[in-house]
């Protein structure tokens, strides 16, 4: 099985190396046969890659312990579901999956260009090739997943137990599903400089791909804060560590881009600019994976020093240069000769949009290297930490969320100042009401009532947008209110669905600001039967329990919670687990959650008697909306992403064509036929 998954990854290197060549070769000559060979190369390198995805899963399933990567990574009493996890648990795995993913896309992105796009779409799939190149040099001759011990083990040293959790199942994939699915417009992009082909074209083709990845990413993040907050134990879900960082920052670029691109669309405009945010959003991935795989920054995502920092490096600077000059070469054919009319526009109001997206993601990418540079030319190690990034993000944050309200209302080209006044009353008065409201209730810091403030504002631009959009379809059609929204959704998908994101977001930042400026802490030592208080809440310490398995022991307290009237809430159970097979121990917090705030309880230790217990108890406010601000998100991102009335009906109608043309075909090839 170890020789069948090497034979797999060397084939597919081979087979990547002739796509490029046959795809460039054909494209040039104008050899459509070397196309489809091409073509035909990319799916036969996707399913060498899925034998050897295979080969390694089942070897992690059946322990096979020969294999160096399984005995570093699974164990014979490690859950199933973690076995399969323990795929993308290690640097070797991890690489063979996002090369998986990246051949799988590609395959998709050649089987939808098989008759569309002739003139990019060779020159898109060989730099996905090229890509996919590089990841299986590393597979190959670097960071081999398939090589074999001296010594075969009996046990295996078992995953790591901070990757033992049903979120660390979901968070990677999404996470490099987002990461990789962002080469392919990428790709595309490429191709129109290398082609000369610049207008929205290669931008229509892969619109989807954009979202697609924007979506996955956004899933990726949130499911990484989860991960944090409930297994890292520290009462938060953001630290601005450097991998969430390196996170972060393709997700702030993507989203540039995406409101970015419709400026282009509309008014042929910013095209170098975009070509430039989708070569930045893949040059991030790359740094993303640099950081996490070169052990030069120290985190608690990151895998151990290896060998791979200076070749990801030498591949991002390379890609970087390449595609510069690519920009530099076609700068003049990029001009264009529409120009912003007014300050008063959308297009304006997205160019500033766009300029607060990347200047917060230049912050955050500046925080992230600094350690690194400081260290380099002072020999000192400089550390930056949450303090630098929340000073310099949280008033490009106010803007960013500011410009969010502005651009649903105001009109492209030009906005008079009577318009302006008309779309803006109510939702200024919305704001400045809510601002107004919380002072009154005894909220004084000016970040905090300025940011509920200009959140309520959003919020009104989005509802005013709404009701306009569903009056205006009532008086077309006479429709009820409620079928009138729905129908004014599902016919202007892609409009209506980036409204519900942006509500997802302001619901999402209102939780992130008030789980970060009004959270409690207390750490209170107990014995059995006595209680302490954190804000209206009493905890009682009630006892242990304990468990041993042949994976872990466990040790369980029971933690009463009672309201202010003495009566019980819940028993919560926070627990101290000890994995067996690494030696480690590790934390389970316990977490009861409300819409007003998240009661959330550490068993920070354990006396050797078990009648003595430290707790650490966090009581923080409106943390439950940053995740339903995130599932909001993903809802408006599948509403963009479906299918609306015209295009299903554009797709049938292509299919009844197909079908009619193919019966055709079928007559006049019957029996009898003329």
């Amino acid at each position: 099985m170890p020789q069948l998954g090497n034979l797999a990854l060397a084939i597919a290197l081979i087979l990547a190396v002739y796509s490029i060549v046959a795809n460039i070769y054909g494209a040039r000559r104008g050899a459509p046969d070397f196309v489809v060979s091409a073509r035909h190369a990319i799916w036969a390198m996707c399913a060498m890659v899925t034998i050897a995805v295979v080969v390694l899963w089942t070897a992690l399933l059946r322990s096979d312990f020969s294999l160096e990567y399984v005995a570093a990574y699974s164990s014979t009493t490690l859950p199933t579901v973690y076995k399969i996890t323990s795929l993308w648990g290690g640097q070797q795995g991890s690489l063979l999956f996002w090369t998986w993913l990246l051949s799988i896309f590609t395959s998709i992105a050649a089987f939808q260009n098989r008759r569309r796009n002739p003139d990019i779409a060779p020159y898109a799939l060989a730099v996905l090739a090229g890509v996919a190149i590089f990841f299986l040099l590393m597979l190959n001759f670097v960071t081999r997943p398939f090589d074999l011990l001296a010594t075969v083990p009996a046990e295996g040293s078992d995953l790591n137990p901070l990757l033992q959790n049903y979120w660390m199942a979901i968070h990677p994939p999404s996470l490099y599903t987002g990461y990789v699915s962002a080469t392919v417009p990428f790709a595309f992009g490429a191709a129109a400089l290398i082609t000369g082909k610049l207008d929205d074209g290669w931008i229509r083709s892969t619109r989807r791909w954009a979202i697609f990845s924007w979506f996955f990413l956004t899933l990726g993040n949130m499911f990484g804060a989860r991960w944090a907050y409930e297994v890292l134990g520290w009462g938060g879900y953001w630290a601005w560590d450097p991998v969430e960082n390196a996170a972060f920052m393709p997700w702030l670029v993507m989203t540039a881009y995406l409101h970015s691109v419709m400026i282009q669309e509309r008014k042929d405009m910013l095209k170098v600019w975009n070509l430039s945010l989708i070569g930045l959003a893949f040059g991030l991935t790359l740094f993303g994976t640099f950081i996490t795989r070169s052990g030069v920054i120290s985190s608690v995502h990151s895998f151990t020093q290896s060998g791979l920092g200076p070749y990801f490096l030498s591949f991002l600077i390379t890609v970087t240069l390449a595609y510069t000059a690519l920009l530099i070469f076609r700068s003049k054919d990029l001009r264009s000769p529409a120009e912003f009319e007014s300050y008063l526009s959308r297009e304006a109001a997205f160019l500033f949009n766009n300029l607060m997206l990347v200047g917060i993601a230049f912050a955050v990418f500046w925080g992230t290297i600094f350690p690194v540079l400081s260290e380099a030319v002072r020999g000192v190690k400089i550390t930056v930490g949450p303090p630098f990034f929340n000073r310099v993000n949280g008033p490009l944050a106010l803007g960013l969320v500011f410009l969010m309200g502005i651009g649903p209302l105001i009109a492209w080209r030009r906005t008079t100042t009577s318009n302006l006044v008309r779309s803006f009353a109510a939702p200024v008065v919305i704001g400045v009401a809510t601002g107004i409201v919380a002072a009154a209730a005894g909220l004084r810091q000016w970040y905090v009532l300025t940011a509920f403030s200009l959140a309520a504002f959003v919020l009104g631009t989005v509802l005013v947008e709404f009701r306009r959009g569903m009056n205006a379809r009532r008086h077309m059609v006479s429709e009820p209110r409620a079928k009138a929204l729905v129908n004014l959704v599902a016919k202007n998908n892609r409009r209506y669905g980036g409204y519900i994101i942006h509500i997802g977001t302001i619901v999402a930042f209102v939780g992130i600001v008030g789980s970060s400026f009004f959270r409690t802490e207390v750490k209170k030592s107990v014995h059995v039967g006595e209680s302490f208080m954190i804000g209206s809440y009493t905890l009682r310490f009630q006892g242990l329990d304990e468990t041993d398995t042949p994976h872990l022991e466990s040790a369980t307290a029971r933690v009463q919670v009672l309201n202010a009237d003495g009566r019980e809430i819940t028993v919560m159970s926070p627990a101290k687990l000890f994995y067996k097979r690494p030696q480690q121990p590790a934390t389970k917090v316990a977490i009861r959650s409300t819409p007003a705030s998240d009661l959330y309880v550490v068993l920070a230790g354990i006396d050797d008697s078990g009648q003595t217990a430290t707790f650490e108890v966090f009581l923080t406010p409106l943390v439950f909306w940053l995740w339903a601000g995130g599932l909001m998100m993903v809802l408006g991102t599948v509403i963009v992403m479906w299918p609306n009335v015209r295009e299903r009906a554009a797709i049938a109608t292509a299919l009844s064509r197909s079908s009619a043309g193919a019966r055709e075909l079928g007559d006049l090839g019957a029996p009898g036929g003329d």
